[in-house]
């Protein structure tokens, strides 16, 4: 068991940690401006705010992997200059990141080993962490490969090895984002034990019921500064998504009378290899996805979303050319561009790197995708005037906010990166659309921005195929749900029916006969 951090008397209203005016200029561009935060024993603290607005470089400060330009940290009522992570675990302070740092090939005790300051042997280690890891309910088998992990029990390994560093503060950046909903509850039950033990958790998210449901307070920043402090579970989500935003943000709906045509994006049969050891096996995939519909695709991280995505992108062909149909043609062995000459478009997840060229020009990354269905090329030649009209419209249409008019594409934040990216798709007006994680890490406004272009563009009669792990997110724009599990996709469910509690047993593994049994059953025991 871990050693409880003392949280009685008067001590548990001291601040354990308290930035003072922390800034932190980039030039002349202020990440952070003058920021006041008291994180305290004994309680979970939302630190909320849009994309760009200071959240990260807020939170490396904290943990000493940047210093402030002015301002200062004091932990425990004493003034400190972190000189590293290293610096900020040996006080108590932890983090558990958004993308995890482990190695596929090692096992759990050689990731987490990795982690910490070697002060023990590995044996001794090893077996403290199947201690910890059983105490805290997140069981791990200290022997096991990561790679042979789910995405799920790959986030308990980051958690568990910054609990073996037995914190004072631990700081969690979108902890729930992989998890399936019984798994984020699991992990909600954790941190209310944490908690409990005197704990400060500094607590990242956007998922802003999430936040009402843990924290105690919230801090929310706009445009680098502290703007509101407030007690979630007295606001609404969409209160607090006004203080991040500074302004109301817009109602996701559905057009009014939207209808569906013939299918136009068919997947028969599709079973593929992985071209990653690491990878997953396709396995017999079939569905459709009719003119006018949303289609969405859940389930945890890793069970075959970006294989299926690269087989319908054609960054891998499939193997017999009608696996996939696009307006009637088949496709399966067509190139990316071939399929973009069919009318399709495509969104990947990764938006720097696979969405964009990080170092090239937005004109210049329009052109990469565009020029095979679009007025961009002319007789082999590019027409500047074209690229730079499709950034330009896209900015306008999307609020795509950027410092100048055709920067480079990793100048932007995450959020209007992928405005931009979801724009320069839409606005194809494409036949077929199969987009990836759409809102990952973006705040409520650039999210609310792109659920509605989803939603416009399918009443405009195309077939949209929405790869998501945010199952609000399906729930608030997919006609149909099916979910991915090791590689199989389960018969697509009406969106109405698609309860967070059968999706999750769904993404667990269960039938959708099994899920809905095990959910009536759950009910007629009232647990």
């Amino acid at each position: 068991m871990l050693n409880p951090v003392s949280a009685n008397g008067e001590s548990t209203r001291a601040p354990l940690l308290q930035a003072i005016g922390i800034t932190k200029a980039y030039g002349t561009f202020l990440a952070n401006n003058a920021i006041d935060l008291d994180l305290y024993p004994g309680e979970i603290h939302a630190l909320l705010g849009e994309n760009g607005a200071g959240k990260s470089t807020l939170v490396k400060t904290m943990y000493g992997l940047i210093q402030p330009t002015a301002g200062e940290l004091r932990w425990m009522g004493e003034k400190i200059e972190l000189t590293g992570p290293s610096d900020a675990r040996s006080r108590g302070i932890a983090m558990v990141f958004q993308h995890f740092s482990l190695f596929d090939n090692l096992t759990v005790a050689e990731n987490v080993a990795l982690g910490l300051d070697g002060s023990e042997t590995f044996a001794a280690m090893s077996a403290r962490l199947a201690k910890v890891s059983s105490d805290y309910g997140l069981p791990l088998d200290p022997n096991r490969e990561v790679w042979r992990l789910s995405v799920g029990e790959r986030q308990r390994i980051e958690i568990v090895r910054a609990l073996m560093q037995n914190p004072k503060l631990l700081i969690l950046d979108e902890p729930t984002a992989v998890l399936t909903p019984q798994e984020a509850d699991q992990l909600f039950t954790v941190l209310f034990r944490l908690k409990s033990e005197g704990r400060a958790l500094l607590y990242i998210s956007h998922k802003l019921d999430e936040v009402k449901r843990l924290c105690d307070t919230a801090t929310i920043l706009r445009g680098g500064k502290k703007v509101e402090t407030c007690d979630p579970r007295q606001e609404t989500a969409a209160s607090m998504a006004r203080m991040m935003v500074g302004a109301e943000i817009g109602e996701v709906k559905a057009a009014a009378g939207r209808t569906t045509t013939i299918p136009r994006l068919l997947i028969n049969d599709l079973s593929m290899e992985p071209d990653d050891p690491h990878g997953v096996y396709l396995k017999g995939v079939t569905v459709e996805v009719k003119g006018g519909e949303i289609l969405g695709i859940a389930g945890v991280a890793g069970n075959g979303q970006d294989e299926l995505f690269s087989a319908l992108s054609g960054e891998r062909l499939s193997p017999h050319s009608d696996n996939v149909i696009v307006d009637g043609h088949a496709a399966g062995h067509l190139t990316v561009t071939q399929r973009r000459r069919l009318g399709a478009a495509f969104v990947p997840e990764e938006r720097l790197g696979h969405g964009t060229a990080p170092r090239m020009k937005l004109s210049e990354n329009a052109l990469l995708t565009g020029h095979a269905a679009s007025d961009m090329v002319h007789r082999g030649f590019v027409d500047r005037v074209a690229t730079l009209a499709t950034v330009d419209k896209t900015t306008t249409t999307f609020d795509v906010r950027k410092a100048k008019r055709d920067p480079e594409a990793a100048s932007l934040s995450g959020g209007n990166l992928q405005k931009f990216i979801v724009g320069r798709e839409i606005l194809r007006e494409p036949g077929v659309l199969i987009v990836s994680q759409p809102t990952w890490g973006v705040d409520a406004g650039a999210a609310a921005v792109i659920r509605q272009a989803l939603l416009d563009l399918s009443s405009r009669g195309t077939a949209v195929l929405v790869i998501s792990q945010d199952l609000d997110e399906l729930a608030e724009i997919a006609d149909r749900i099916a979910v991915m599990f090791h590689g199989h996709l389960s018969e697509p469910i009406a969106a109405a029916d698609a309860t967070r509690e059968k999706l999750g047993l769904l993404m667990g593994g269960a039938s959708v006969g099994d899920a809905a049994g095990q959910q009536e059953a759950s009910h007629a025991t009232g647990s």
